[in-house]
């Protein structure tokens, strides 16, 4: 089973979105897909417009346990964990449990089995969070176009650091630092675009092009679909199917540290940067 989460320390850089079309779009290619939404915003129901009977904050405090904390069949292939703003309070209800930032990885242990796992996660280094980084073993890290999400996006590369320090048999690998809401003429965006791929722990994960601008993606969250499902054609259903195509290669690459930053052992043939511009030439 892949654990895959979808996380980036600042908000509002298309977590939420990119978690669902991932888990989504491999749900349309025949897998069988869990979304867990580990926000307490509770996007993903939002998105979805879903009402579910039990949530995440149940799940975490084991008042229900998995097997009917889910909700079956909100896409063919795709079952989806619901959060809501109840599960605000976890930080404070679980801080006495003991080895509390691996539950979430133990309510999985006896749960039925699934191709892919996707968790969308919190932009913040809490909890929840280390609860998602130490149940995942990939991970993509959305960048709006702004420099301070390219802030979230070191912070996230320290946070993965801090896991490694406290659990060093955790290896989680990166599948792709995701450029979103991308506009080439837009200066904005060449500034971002050159200082993460100038960046020395980011660069060789970057995935170009990208997510691109593009409205639609508004509109399908509006009307509760995917880009799929509301527009097919546009460019962000290509970036996205795009995105899915270089997932399911399955290219991962993992972060360890030295005393002068990062390293990446394991690397395969290729950097993600490289085969991406190969895919797109």
């Amino acid at each position: 089973m892949r654990r895959l989460a979808v996380v980036n320390m600042k908000g509002g850089v298309g977590k939420t979105t990119t978690a669902i079309h991932i888990a989504a779009g491999l749900a349309s290619r025949g897998q069988q897909v869990l979304l867990v939404d580990a926000d307490p915003q509770g996007n993903v129901g939002h998105t979805l417009r879903l009402q579910p009977l039990h949530t995440f904050e149940e799940l975490m405090t084991g008042q229900t346990p998995l097997s009917d904390v889910v909700m079956r069949g909100v896409r063919p292939g795709l079952d989806v964990v619901v959060s809501t703003p109840a599960a605000f309070s976890l930080e404070r209800r679980l801080a006495g449990e003991t080895q509390r930032e691996t539950i979430l990885a133990r309510r999985f242990r006896d749960q039925q089995p699934y191709d892919v796992v996707v968790i969308d996660t919190s932009p913040a280094m809490n909890l929840l969070t280390y609860n998602a980084l130490l149940f995942a073993e990939e991970l993509v890290i959305p960048v709006g176009m702004d420099l301070m999400a390219v802030i979230g996006a070191r912070q996230t590369f320290d946070g993965v650091l801090q896991v490694r320090e406290l659990w060093p048999e955790r290896r989680l690998g990166v599948l792709a630092v995701l450029p979103t809401s991308v506009h080439s003429g837009n200066h904005a965006t060449r500034a971002t675009l050159e200082a993460l791929e100038c960046d020395p722990a980011i660069g060789r994960f970057v995935f170009q092009p990208g997510i691109r601008q593009c409205i639609d993606l508004s509109y399908a969250a509006a009307s509760h679909q995917t880009i799929w499902e509301y527009a097919p054609r546009s460019r962000a259903a290509d970036d996205y199917t795009r995105l899915l195509d270089h997932i399911e290669r399955g290219y991962t690459e993992h972060i360890a540290e030295r005393g002068d930053g990062y390293v990446v052992h394991e690397r395969p043939a290729a950097s993600a940067f490289e085969r991406s511009a190969a895919t797109t030439a």
